[in-house]
């Protein structure tokens, strides 16, 4: 069905007035619509490198805080239970069971780094 509807449109890519033919028209001509659609991609690639890169760098944090641990004679539990890789509930039934040695000082609980070496050797 067609309509004699003429309608003043403002290209979406170009900001030029145009007389569209149809109500759905978005664009004066097949190059603007072409050079649209190319930038939209590029902006996509552009927005995905940049997630991509602000993961590294997330991943980049937590490798500088785990050296960091790593460093440490004396641990708390939480960068104990960082350092092995392990679940908190994990690392609390390996203090239980007297796997691992720990220390009270008040209400601090303190683990030698020379325990968790044990564990592996």
């Amino acid at each position: 069905m067609s309509s004699k509807i003429e309608t003043i449109r403002v290209c979406e890519y170009c900001k030029n007035e145009f007389v569209a033919k149809t109500t759905t028209t978005r664009y004066c001509s097949h190059k603007c619509n072409s050079r649209s659609y190319k930038l939209r991609v590029k902006e996509l690639k552009v927005e995905s490198s940049i997630t991509k890169t602000n993961q590294q760098k997330i991943l980049n944090a937590s490798d500088l805080a785990l050296e960091i641990i790593k460093q440490k004679e004396f641990l708390t539990i939480k960068d104990a239970y960082k350092l092995l890789g392990v679940s908190e509930r994990t690392f609390y039934r390996l203090m239980k069971n007297g796997t691992i040695l720990f220390t009270k000082l008040g209400s601090r609980t303190i683990i030698k780094r020379t325990e968790i070496d044990k564990l592996f050797s």
